[in-house]
């Protein structure tokens, strides 16, 4: 692997790990700062608003920009904005730092993937991509166990001084190995990025990106109590459990992404359906730890199985801006994971139980899957002739 691809990958893996591990450590941040575990899912939603925000318009306005000297910034941001929430005095300022974090991470994501396929050699463009994604499967295998073990055991803050620090060695790794070059966008312009937004299949792929995610997101965020609190493990099971989580969302991906080359919307929408069927399965059985166990990984594969036909999709109908289609796409998911702290909370503020958001995630999908279906259905004409007859 070259080492800026490498140095990428380990950038990747530290911001993902950043975003995600704040579900593990979820009651700990509660409990220390004085504040309900509804309200410190926010910081979820709050994550997720600035990178819905921050990613479009900050990608599309930095597009002049020469890409080293871009990403070193953003970087610099991300290990700032992390050490700001390791020494947060209050839920407020924590809640801030995040704001400033997410700003930052979709234009990233997207510069992080332009950089690398711009040093690939010819032909391994996509070889390349999916190396940068394998960053995002480490966070999840590794980055988000680790982080939530490091929370539990020795306080939530560390696990962001541990997240400072590898995104810190990521930093220098790439003021060492990405080379200067041409800005990034040459010939582009802010208003012609932002333009992509008119399109209405781009408006409808976001739709689908967004709501068939809602139902997943909903139950991660709030995996920690229901592990705990449904469940009845023990604190110290939440990261084993992430781990198991991750490992299934490392196969769902490559699965995911070989079912949708072969059939898109055959497999987008068994996918979401079966997703389904796993959070009623797991309304009804959470009480059992060795079907807990199962679930969490199949939860996993499901939900990560569903994203390579979305990113697939957000990528063909936004051709005309694919820096900007990255970014995207990251917001689209984004704005599932802000609706599903608040859904989450309100689930659980209105008295119906820890374990019924397991069902309102099961009824969210199942509507993932009729915006799959319009969308598909709309221009599948097209879709399929380029997929080939297997569609």
């Amino acid at each position: 692997m070259p080492f800026v691809v490498l140095s990428l990958m380990l950038c990747v893996f530290g911001v993902t790990t950043g975003e995600f591990v704040i579900a593990g450590i979820l009651p700990e941040v509660a409990q220390d700062l004085a504040v309900s575990i509804p309200t410190a899912g926010l910081l979820v939603s709050a994550y997720a608003m600035g990178m819905i925000v921050g990613g479009p318009v900050l990608t599309a306005l930095t597009a002049r920009f020469a890409r080293k000297q871009l990403i070193v910034v953003l970087l610099t941001v991300v290990v700032v904005g992390n050490l700001a929430s390791a020494l947060a005095p209050t839920y407020a300022v924590l809640f801030a730092a995040r704001i400033v974090t997410s700003l930052v991470t979709s234009t990233f994501f997207a510069y992080a993937i332009v950089i690398a396929t711009a040093t690939a050699e010819p032909g391994k463009q996509a070889s390349t991509v999916s190396k940068l994604a394998f960053g995002m499967n480490l966070s999840m295998i590794l980055g988000a166990p680790i982080g939530t073990f490091i929370g539990t055991s020795f306080g939530w803050r560390y696990t962001f001084v541990a997240i400072a620090a590898c995104c810190a060695l990521g930093l220098a790794m790439v003021l060492r190995s990405v080379p200067g070059g041409p800005r990034a966008e040459p010939g582009t312009s802010a208003l012609a990025e932002l333009r992509v937004f008119q399109r209405r299949d781009v408006r409808l792929a976001i739709a689908v990106t967004a709501i068939g995610n809602i139902g997943l997101l909903t139950v991660f965020t709030y995996f920690a109590p229901l592990l705990t609190s449904v469940s009845g493990f023990a604190p110290d099971a939440v990261a084993v459990l992430l781990l198991v989580y991750g490992c299934g969302a490392t196969v769902g991906n490559f699965v995911g992404g070989w079912l949708s080359d072969r059939a898109p919307m055959r497999s987008q929408v068994g996918l979401l359906a079966v997703l389904a069927a796993a959070f009623v399965l797991f309304w009804l059985v959470s009480a059992g730890t060795v079907s807990t166990v199962a679930l969490v990984f199949a939860v996993g594969a499901l939900g990560f199985a569903v994203i390579p036909g979305m990113q697939a999709r957000i990528l063909t109908t936004a051709a005309s801006a694919p820096t900007l289609a990255i970014a995207v796409n990251a917001s689209a998911y984004q704005l599932a994971a802000a609706l599903a702290a608040w859904l989450g909370g309100r689930v659980i503020d209105a008295g119906f139980g820890t374990a019924s958001i397991y069902l309102v995630s099961a009824a969210v999908t199942v509507a993932g899957i009729g915006v799959s279906c319009y969308a598909w259905t709309r221009d599948g004409r097209v879709v399929e002739a380029a997929r080939g007859p297997l569609s």
